[in-house]
């Protein structure tokens, strides 16, 4: 069976740091892909222990003073996760010689119509004395899911030996690539957050990133990008090298959980639209590109292009939006992530934050700026890590201690770079403020904006050791959560085969009845972001900025004509809810035209 194969129509993206650091373990042996953050390679180091001990493995710590250290810890917990994920799969397979419970929930986790489950069906039926028979057609035939994982591309500190910064390769997003390019995983790279071009540039040193004769290729590489525009600079980027993307990922800008990388006005639907319509020219102009490049690099040829994939993922909630994605729009797989936060068969999520998410509402999730990235982050309100922030506020000690440094991308107050949520970057920039001239309400709001800034490369790794009970005095109880704005609809415990009923249509885990369609929920976001935006310029817009803020708003109207027609065209996946959905539209489209954009500062911001 080839490592592409899938045995489901959903993946599971990575979620934070932990929540969805042991997934594969979790669910791989089901059939399902998973993606495992690798950011934290302090955190990674732990579970590392963690499972050794569990499963009484020998474990010989990686120590931070140790040559490559970071590389070599995820080397040895990939290496580990694949060990463990093999096995469990080798004895749900064994299971079948007893119609054993492992293996019935392998069928009963496929979707209805798929051939396997069928096929899977009738092996099991199959009378115990054909056992060689039987476990020859499981290991043909039963797709193990993939053990994949993520690198933000933007997270590539420098660091440092004394106060001499070491060469390049030993950035944290070099490490974690070397990291995962020296395992014995066959899985792929999911880069996120836009091109990093040195980093993309070092991929090419590791041969198992380039297709053997009949184009399969060990180690794939995933892009997540939020539009066509971007897909095509970075394939084409990487294309050059050699490099062949297997998938494209696209997320929604502002519908989805962690950082929120907003699209300028462009919507989901005519996203996926225009890759489904250019689907073939972007693998045509791949292949070419490449093909190439293989030749100038004296690299093997394959015989034929290696597949590429097309996925999608942030705010699907129903099986009509799942089949949706799959039917209309052509997509190969449908990323799940929030809803997957209310099943512990799948995350790590400590009790406490799973039962605040739980009793989430619309209103308790938010866009924030709590991001040392400066770059939108979907939070909760009142997570355990913003109250150990606030605290430190009012004791007059903002900022944090900073023990994981990972996001230490700061030199605008220091030579060595320091992280924005950091007590020696927050005190140094509230001396600057007050230096500055700034008094009264404009002076505190400054220091509100500096010090709102929270701990999360800390806050999104703890819930991990609160689950394994690990020891959390180096970085405190306090957890960061990221949630989608999808969160406010699921709110109760779910198993893995609710979850699987519920992506397939066999059942439904939401009992609110007012849940808004992916597209439309998506589209209000950007409604209330464009408003917030021109709320922020309003004193101060340039031509320039009200240009921005203008094509911004065309954009999405543009989203609207296009809704309005989908939605006329596709009412199988509505049902019922097409007048409600058109309705929604044209409010859409009148409170975008009820904002006013300012030319000049001496006009004002009108909003409803």
């Amino acid at each position: 069976m080839s490592a592409f194969s899938s045995a489901h129509s959903f993946h599971i993206p990575v979620m934070g740091i932990a929540f969805s650091i042991d997934a594969p373990y979790r669910v791989a042996p089901y059939g399902i892909h998973s993606v495992i953050s690798l950011v934290d390679d302090i955190l990674i180091e732990n579970m590392r222990e963690h499972y050794s001990r569990l499963f009484e493995l020998p474990f010989q710590p990686i120590g931070q003073g140790e040559e490559d250290f970071r590389a070599r810890r995820i080397t040895a917990y990939l290496d580990l996760m694949d060990r463990l994920v093999k096995k469990k799969f080798e004895d749900l397979k064994k299971s079948a010689l007893e119609a054993g419970e492992e293996i019935r929930k392998f069928m009963e986790l496929l979707p209805d119509r798929s051939t396997l489950r069928r096929e899977l069906q009738d092996i099991l039926s199959q009378p115990a004395e054909l056992g060689e028979k039987i476990q020859a057609w499981l290991h043909e035939h039963l797709p193990m899911g993939r053990i994949d994982v993520n690198i933000m591309t933007k997270l590539d500190r420098i660091n440092f030996r004394g106060r001499e910064a070491l060469p390049v390769e030993y950035n944290d997003a070099h490490a974690a690539l070397r990291g995962f390019a020296q395992s014995g995983v066959d899985g792929a790279v999911v880069l996120s957050a836009g091109m990093n071009p040195r980093l993309y540039g070092y991929i090419e040193q590791f041969s198992d990133f380039f297709p053997d004769e009949a184009g399969y290729i060990r180690k794939k590489i995933i892009l997540k990008v939020s539009d066509y525009r971007s897909a095509i600079i970075q394939s084409k980027f990487l294309a050059k090298k050699g490099l062949w993307v297997s998938e494209f990922r696209v997320e929604s800008g502002l519908n989805c959980g962690g950082h929120a990388f907003a699209s300028d006005g462009y919507l989901m639907g005519p996203i996926l639209e225009e890759f489904k319509a250019q689907r073939e020219e972007l693998s045509d102009s791949q292949w070419a590109v490449c093909s190439a490049a293989w030749e100038k690099k004296d690299r093997l040829i394959p015989r034929k292009a290696p597949a590429i994939l097309f996925t999608a993922q942030g705010g699907v909630g129903t099986a009509d939006e799942h089949s949706m994605l799959l039917d209309y729009y052509e997509l190969d797989s449908v990323g799940w992530g929030t809803p997957f936060l209310t099943c512990p068969e799948v995350t790590v999520v400590d009790p406490a934050t799973r039962d605040m998410l739980f009793k989430a509402r619309e209103e308790d999730l938010y866009l924030s700026d709590v991001s040392p990235l400066g770059v939108p982050f979907n939070n909760i309100r009142n997570n355990s890590k913003d109250l150990e922030r606030d605290q430190r506020i009012a004791e007059g000690r903002p900022g944090s201690a900073c023990p994981n440094k990972f996001i230490e991308l700061n030199t605008e107050l220091t030579e060595k770079p320091v992280c924005r949520a950091s007590r020696q970057y927050q005190h140094l920039k509230i001396r600057e403020l007050e230096a500055s001239g700034l008094k009264g309400s404009d002076l505190q709001k400054a220091v509100d904006k500096v010090t709102e800034v929270s701990c999360i490369c800390v806050g999104l790794g703890t819930p991990a050791y609160l689950e394994k009970g690990l020891d959390t005095k180096r970085i405190g109880p306090g957890v960061s959560i990221c949630p989608g704005p999808n969160m406010a609809y699921f709110d109760r415990r779910t198993t893995l085969r609710e979850m699987a009923d519920h992506i397939y249509g066999r059942a439904s885990v939401i009992s609110r009845e007012d849940r808004p369609h992916m597209f439309i929920k998506e589209l209000g976001l950007y409604v209330s972001y464009l408003k917030n935006k021109i709320a922020e310029h309003h004193e101060t817009v340039t031509e320039k900025q009200a240009g921005y803020l203008e094509s911004f708003r065309e954009n999405l109207r543009s989203g609207i004509a296009y809704y309005r027609d989908f939605f006329n065209r596709v009412d199988k996946y509505v049902q019922d809810r097409r007048q409600e959905i058109q309705k929604e539209l044209q409010d859409a489209d009148i409170k975008l035209s009820r904002l006013f954009i300012a030319k000049s500062s001496s006009e004002v911001s009108r909003t409803d």
